[in-house]
């Protein structure tokens, strides 16, 4: 039986364990340009005991930016900042992957520079509201990207993942879930497009499918991860085909050699079975644990077969060194959700580690 604590090889890396920590948007970029701090650099370093570390959602570009205060990977100068995360990360042993999200029709124009609007595959608002410096704001009608547009769109990401290498990124990790715009393109209540980028399965995945081919072919598959959420509603996301059109979606992808595909579960456990039986190389799971957090009971996943990891939230937010906590069985420090977003070193790299 394989447990949480053994290595694993990942992308051409050894892992230490099997325990991940998931992205999370924490919108403490307060650095010139979007551009990651030193504050950052300790965080991330304090939770290198991880297997892998994913880091929060970086925008590929200026327009991909949906709340306030998140870093990018568009400039020489976000570039360079990334390596003082990167460096501080490997110091301590840890592997990290650069988490790539483009937020489409989730954001405000009040979070973008002059004259940008959000963009999605079609002019269709999402219900719902995001909180800016000003408060929070209804979501606009996002601007339909044009052909010419999503192309341009694709090479972002391809550019951001170089751009990842450079800095000192062990890979880089595709965000196509939780309703930003690969999840965008998927959903048909967002994606109302009737050309070769809409309407049926086969269009609905083509920009997903074309995004990670183009950054498997600019920084090698090996260094590229997946992630995807199939029926997560979150960001007014309604999808009603989901076996179909994620067997599809992996079975255009499965030939990239990605280092690895990460599920975001719903409450349907078959399916995910399913698209673990499906995935040829390894899978990352984030269980649906809803309403609570996930827990140690979740490490079961990789002792019945279901995951070869285990991504984790809230609880590695609150306990940097959570492997070493499941090892031993807690305790846990709990999650201070006040301090989640914005803010200072409170709640962010202040929680304490297991003495002795």
């Amino acid at each position: 039986m394989t447990t949480a604590f053994e290595p694993i090889v990942l992308g051409g890396k050894r892992l230490a364990n099997r325990v991940a920590m998931a992205p999370m948007t924490r919108s403490r970029a307060f650095g010139p340009g979007a551009e990651p701090t030193e504050l950052m650099a300790t965080y991330y370093a304090q939770r290198a005991g991880a297997g892998l570390i994913v880091t929060e959602g970086i925008q590929p570009s200026p327009v991909g930016q949906g709340y306030p205060d998140t870093p990018g990977l568009h400039t020489p100068g976000q570039v360079r900042a990334w390596r003082a995360v990167t460096d501080a990360v490997h110091r301590e042993g840890g592997v990290i992957f650069a988490q790539l999200m483009h937020t489409g029709r989730i954001g405000h124009p009040s979070l973008l520079p002059e004259d940008l609007v959000p963009v999605g595959p079609s002019a269709v608002a999402a219900e719902g509201r995001v909180f800016t410096h000003e408060g929070p704001k209804d979501f606009v009608t996002p601007r339909e990207l044009s052909e010419a547009e999503i192309l341009r769109t694709i090479d972002d990401f391809a550019t951001a993942a170089r751009g990842a290498i450079e800095a000192g990124f062990d890979g880089v990790e595709i965000h196509g879930a939780n309703g930003y715009l690969i999840h965008q393109f998927l959903a048909p209540n967002a994606n109302r497009r009737t050309d070769a980028w809409g309407g049926g399965v086969e269009g609905r995945i083509r920009f997903a499918v074309e995004v990670t081919a183009a950054v498997a072919d600019a920084i090698g598959g090996h260094r590229v991860g997946l992630r995807v959420s199939p029926g997560n509603v979150y960001n007014d996301i309604a999808e009603d085909d989901l076996a179909e059109v994620y067997g599809a979606l992996l079975d255009r992808v499965s030939g990239l050699g990605l280092a690895y595909l990460h599920v975001m579960e719903g409450p349907d456990r078959d399916l995910t079975a399913r698209l673990r039986g499906t995935w040829p190389g390894s899978f990352v799971l984030n269980p649906f644990t809803y309403p609570e957090t996930t827990g140690p009971d979740a490490l079961k996943l990789i002792e019945d077969g279901s995951a070869d990891m285990v991504a984790y939230g809230a609880l590695f937010l609150a306990n940097p060194d959570l492997p070493r906590r499941l090892a031993e069985g807690g305790p846990f420090n709990t999650p201070d959700q006040s301090t989640f977003y914005g803010g200072d070193h409170r709640g962010y790299t202040d929680y304490p580690t297991l003495t002795a």
